[in-house]
């Protein structure tokens, strides 16, 4: 047998490298837009806004950072997809949005059901897996979820949610509701069919639905331009679909960014395509070493935090003095704290609860 000539340039299918630049150059997609240039007061945000955004966003960092302790201590497992960097995007989004509207998440969800009515109480027993959890235990991590202030909750399937997010936003246009409904993704569920189908469906039939990345710069351990070609937002541009990038990082810019976009989803009835650019600085879950990246690039955006960002505001405007955000921080860490104390002290659920909820019949046959 004649042995196969090699090629003169090796046979690569890939981008090479890891997104990792040695010369302090940042990955092309998580490249920043400007923020806004807006005070809370040209956005019509009260002083009181201001402080709750901020107490929002330090009550999810302070809940995941106590949730993480927990979870090394043996305390729970599963899975655990930290959301810590991505602050800004949860809480911005909620005050943009009508209490009413719809919003539904992938499996990074912690940030979103706190700002969405779960309280640190159920949350933390969620992770536990005990009854007492948003989901009655039985989600865990990937599936918290508050329905009556709807939240449609995390879901485990990478780009599995997304169908069910146009669909929310089908329903709400058949009932005529004047309901908006924001589907949240991750950048690596980008290249999933499923989401190409659903905006080619939302777009011709007008489907009041904003589809949003939270491009935090990986899919699990592989840097957004070695997954996905060109830039993420011009996926719209083959459904002939509104597009913006956002700056997730600061929560002024996604207030309002998002509010405009929803009013005009709103008055208009057509979905928008949304990359909105953050950074995660965490792993994706607790076994992730996160050797994919240097430390200089997660100081980098550590700078940026979103959550300092907020604070820093408050205090540079003289909203609140430094005895009042330590007050709000020590609240907030007194709550977190009683939610593990719950979470420990609740129950798990008992074995005959294991198909509640799974089926429409009360007496399915399979229960016996």
């Amino acid at each position: 047998m004649a042995k196969k000539e090699k090629n003169a340039e090796e046979v690569t299918f890939t981008p090479a490298g890891t997104g990792i630049r040695t010369n302090g150059e940042i990955v092309r997609s998580t490249e920043l837009p400007d923020p806004t240039d807006k005070n809370h007061d040209d956005l019509g945000l009260t002083d009181e806004d201001v402080v709750d955004m901020f107490e929002q966003m330090y009550l999810q960092r302070r809940f995941e950072e106590r949730a993480m302790q927990m979870y090394q201590k043996g305390k729970f497992g599963g899975f655990l997809h930290l959301y810590m960097g991505q602050e800004a995007i949860s809480t911005g989004t909620t005050y943009a949005l009508n209490d009413d509207d719809d919003i539904i998440t992938a499996y990074r969800d912690h940030g979103w059901g706190l700002v969405r009515g779960v309280s640190p109480k159920e949350g933390m027993a969620e992770l536990y897996g005990k009854v007492t959890g948003c989901s009655k235990g039985k989600g865990g991590s990937m599936h918290f979820a508050n329905v009556k202030e709807h939240f449609w909750g995390g879901y485990g399937i990478v780009g599995g949610h997304i169908p069910l997010g146009g669909g929310i936003a089908f329903a709400n246009k058949y009932k005529q509701n004047g309901r908006v409904t924001a589907c949240f993704l991750g950048d690596g569920a980008v290249p999933q069919g499923a989401l190409h189908e659903t905006l080619n469906m939302s777009k011709n039939w007008g489907l009041p639905c904003i589809y949003a990345v939270e491009n935090n710069g990986y899919a699990m351990g592989t840097a957004v331009h070695r997954h996905s070609t060109g830039e993420i937002v011009d996926r719209a541009d083959g459904f002939d679909m509104k597009k913006m990038v956002i700056n997730g990082m600061d929560v002024f810019t996604v207030y309002e960014k998002m509010k405009e976009i929803s009013e005009d989803v709103r008055k208009n009835s057509e979905p928008w395509f949304v990359e909105i650019r953050t950074y995660r600085y965490r792993g994706h879950s607790m076994s992730d070493p996160m050797k994919y990246r240097t430390k200089e690039e997660l100081e980098e955006y550590e700078k940026l935090d979103p959550v300092a960002r907020i604070k820093n505001y408050l205090l540079d405007e003289d909203i609140i003095d430094e005895d009042k955000a330590e007050e709000i921080e020590d609240g907030v860490e007194d709550t977190v704290m009683e939610a593990i104390d719950f979470a420990e002290e609740s129950d798990f659920p008992e074995k005959d609860a294991l198909y509640d909820h799974m089926f429409a019949e009360d007496d399915y046959p399979f229960h016996r």
